[in-house]
């Protein structure tokens, strides 16, 4: 078990169990990118990353099947980056979250 109580490990829960969310679909996407790809953002699009994941299912769900954008800008740039890395990554080990 990870003790780890420094307030990156905190955030880092934290972001994980928000990225987990009522639709699979979401999870497939949000928690590989989580896990692969935050620590090597900016800060400003780990800012984004953390914004994006207190919308609603409904919204993120919308976005990231590339049905719409969002009008905010840095919420455009992660959920392209979250696109992106789910059509370029093989996260076929997540299909049994």
């Amino acid at each position: 078990m990870n003790d780890d109580n420094s307030p990156a490990a905190i955030l880092r829960k934290r972001l994980y169990w928000h990225s987990r969310r009522g639709m699979w679909e979401l999870d497939l996407l949000l928690i590989p990118f989580l896990e692969q790809r935050f620590d090597h953002l900016s800060e400003a699009d780990q800012l984004a990353y953390q914004q994006l994941i207190e919308g609603e299912d409904q919204d993120l769900f919308v976005w990231l099947m590339h049905r719409e954008w969002p009008e905010e800008p840095s919420q455009r740039r992660i959920v392209q980056m979250i696109v992106e890395h789910a059509e370029t990554t093989d996260n076929s080990a997540y299909r049994t979250l």
